[in-house]
């Protein structure tokens, strides 16, 4: 089949033991499968796999239910002392307040007695102040979609009427962060090489954001992303990032996480990462669709029809068994599901080939370098050399 990549294959050709499967410890609740914008970069609806045309707008009550047992059924089978829940889209909002507030009340009842942290992505035009006070109540957290500054912003992420969203963005940012700064868990923001890096950086910390995400516009070899030339000696996406890098780095007292830097960092100084896109650890999060079924990453819309399906659904499926699929083990097989060239690499380690949808190519599937290859290793190159710099000149260091 086409881009099937059901066989473990290790780097090198040389035969390993596999690990044991690693639990699911991050659930992805697919609330609602529509969406109040029509951004154009969004992997749901503009990239290969349009089943989302089929699926149930609302996730019916039986579901969540289901869905509810099935996380509680897996934490305690494999003792978990903490689970992380993410009630997403298409927009969660849609779902409504009282949706929302069963769907998290059926969560934590089948959970209980672990702990669960609940957060919501949204792209936060609908957060107002009644579910501001819901979700204060509900004890659950908010990661608001923002690309940078108006221009940045409402370039992609308008409305089916074409206008932008920035401004009631903003207005939702003033209302959470004024009123409910406990429940603001960060910003994620798409690279767009037309907006200046630094400026897009700036836009995003007058927010005071806990964290941000920067995230690398989804696209694979066959469907590239914007810009991102053919020459692997150019290296646009790394410069981009390696700007907002250095204006981060040596800022006194590091005013935000971004995520990306940080797990590079870790991995650098032989940690393990826990953001998907960078290192070898195993991948622990499930999707769970609007119609029930269990799925993958769900990023893998940008790879092909069905790219993130297991055939799985969570009336008929433990998540156990989703961790028996091969694709699945693929996911945690770490150094030994690279391809030959990223087995090869000196930095696979801390790049641990990319993001997985990133590799695609059609014809062979996952069994490539990621399509950012050559930004990613310049990026990691130049994190290493900053850190090894400031390393040597640490006192007692090495001469």
């Amino acid at each position: 089949m086409p881009g099937s990549d059901d066989g473990h294959r290790p780097a090198g050709g040389t035969a390993t033991r596999r690990a044991p499967p690693v639990a699911f410890r991050q659930f992805v609740l697919k609330l609602h499968s529509r969406c109040d914008l029509a951004c154009d970069h969004c992997y749901v609806y503009t990239m290969a796999d349009q089943r989302w045309r089929g699926l149930p707008r609302i996730m019916p009550q039986r579901v969540l239910d289901a869905t509810a047992d099935r996380i509680g059924e897996h934490v305690r089978a494999h003792r978990l002392d903490r689970v992380s829940v993410i009630l997403h889209g298409g927009e969660p909002l849609l779902a409504g307040p009282a949706r929302i507030e069963a769907a998290v009340s059926a969560i934590r009842h089948g959970v209980a007695p672990v702990p669960v942290r609940l957060t919501v992505q949204t792209n936060a035009t609908r957060l107002d102040e009644t579910y501001l006070s819901l979700f204060d109540r509900l004890d659950v957290r908010l990661s608001i979609s923002l690309d940078g500054d108006r221009a940045a912003h409402d370039r992609h992420r308008r409305g089916p009427d074409g206008q932008g969203s920035h401004a009631r963005v903003e207005t939702a940012l003033r209302r959470l962060t004024t009123g409910y700064p406990h429940l603001f868990n960060g910003l994620l923001c798409t690279v767009d090489l037309r907006n200046d890096p630094v400026a897009t950086y700036l836009s995003l910390l007058a927010h005071q954001p806990p964290t941000i995400d920067f995230l690398l516009p989804h696209g694979t070899w066959s469907t590239p992303p914007p810009e991102r030339p053919a020459d692997p000696r150019q290296t646009p996406y790394a410069r981009w990032l390696i700007s907002v890098f250095d204006r981060w780095y040596h800022a006194p007292g590091r005013p935000v996480r971004i995520r990306l830097f940080d797990e590079i960092i870790q991995l650098l100084l032989g940690g393990a990462s826990r953001l998907a896109g960078v290192g070898l650890s195993p991948v622990v999060v499930a999707v769970v669709q609007t119609d029930g079924e269990i799925e993958m990453d769900d990023t893998l819309a940008a790879a092909y029809t069905g790219a993130a399906r297991t055939g799985l659904h969570v009336q008929r499926d433990p998540f156990d068994a989703a961790l028996d699929l091969p694709t699945v083990r693929s996911q945690q097989d770490g150094a030994a599901a690279l391809c030959a060239t990223c087995g090869a690499c000196d930095l696979r380690r801390v790049c641990g080939g990319g993001l997985r949808t990133h590799r695609y190519r059609a014809g062979n599937g996952f069994d490539n370098p990621s399509v950012y290859c050559p930004d990613l290793y310049a990026l990691i190159g130049h994190i290493r050399q900053t850190v090894r710099r400031d390393l040597a000149t640490m006192p007692g260091a090495s001469r």
